[in-house]
């Protein structure tokens, strides 16, 4: 029988790394420095309201102590590793992914890819074809990335993944980016889509849910005519359309399966979920939220079936009962 996830009001303050008793998390993510080699236009980390001082980092061993404690208390065996970029910090990382099961790393792709081993997959940010990736993501950033990409030896141990923010002006090229990468070193593609900052008004939002629908559609035929290559489950994708994108995000999967940690003034704090403090919950597009709601038992499920047995998220859950 599916149990009902522990779940937040999305808006409500928590801080879950103090709460007693502790929640327990399947995973966590980290901006392990808020330091970056690129200033990316859709970056929700150096928005308004998010702490992102560069000077922020903390010492490699005192960082590391800190996060088997963290570890321990809420019972996490997968860690995302973000930033900043992560890869300016490669040293604390080959020591980091270490500490668990399961690690992600996602990277922006201009600074070589390491072999961690397998327990590791990177995801390596690209924004569709070239010209409008750039326009994003800084001039050059794409020909750097598949220069990096390249050098990726057959033998590498990690799985490598290519990761595109699906924005209001990509949408309509995003085939472009698929056929560039299909036969690469890449693995995979996973689309996720961009996540406005609450009163966001730029080229790249959508207005709301009904506006994005579209952009969904166009992922979906990807997914249809590139099954292996394209990452997103189908329901996860359906699960975005207007009908039950906000019966997501009300109940929001990610603030109980994910404990966001970012980095201020020296220590661990904790955001209202990965996506910052000032996420626009209402317009969510991001891929952890819907493909967790998308391996779990909701409210969503009579509108998007779901496939039969249990899920991995839902055996973690269940095991601590």
């Amino acid at each position: 029988m599916n149990r009902a996830l522990p779940l937040y009001p999305r808006r409500d303050p928590h801080d879950r790394l103090r709460a007693e008793p502790p929640a327990r998390f399947p995973g966590a993510m980290l901006n392990v420095t808020n330091r970056c080699n690129l200033t990316c236009a859709h970056c929700f980390v150096y928005t308004d309201g998010n702490p992102n001082d560069p000077a922020d980092d903390i010492p490699d061993d005192e960082l590391l102590a800190e996060l088997e404690r963290v570890r321990e208390r809420h019972g996490i065996y997968g860690m995302l590793w973000m930033g900043g970029e992560p890869m300016i910090r490669w040293r604390l990382l080959e020591r980091g992914v270490k500490l668990f099961q399961r690690n992600v790393i996602t990277t922006n792709g201009t600074i070589p890819l390491r072999d961690f081993g397998s327990s590791v997959t990177y995801v390596v940010s690209l924004d569709g074809p070239e010209d409008l990736n750039d326009r994003v993501r800084g001039a050059g950033v794409y020909a750097k990335v598949k220069k990096t990409l390249g050098a990726v030896p057959d033998d590498f141990a990690p799985t490598v993944q290519i990761q595109c923010v699906v924005n209001k002006l990509n949408q309509h090229r995003l085939e472009e980016l698929v056929l560039d990468f299909l036969d690469s070193q890449a693995d995979g593609l996973a689309f996720t889509f961009h996540v406005p900052s609450e009163g966001e008004v730029s080229e790249l939002a959508w207005r709301d849910v009904e506006e994005r629908e579209s952009a969904v559609d166009a992922v979906l035929a990807l997914k249809q005519r590139y099954p292996s290559f394209v990452w997103n489950s189908r329901r996860a994708l359906e699960l975005m359309r207007p009908a039950t994108a906000r019966l997501v995000t009300e109940r929001c999967p990610a603030l109980s399966t994910v404990l966001p940690l970012y980095v201020e003034r020296g220590a661990f704090s904790n955001p209202k979920c990965c996506y910052g403090n000032n996420a626009d919950c209402d317009r969510c597009g991001g891929w952890v939220v819907f493909a967790h709601a998308a391996k779990l038992a909701g409210p969503w499920d009579e509108h998007v079936p779901r496939a039969d047995g249990q899920s991995l998220l839902e055996m973690y859950f269940s095991a601590g009962e």
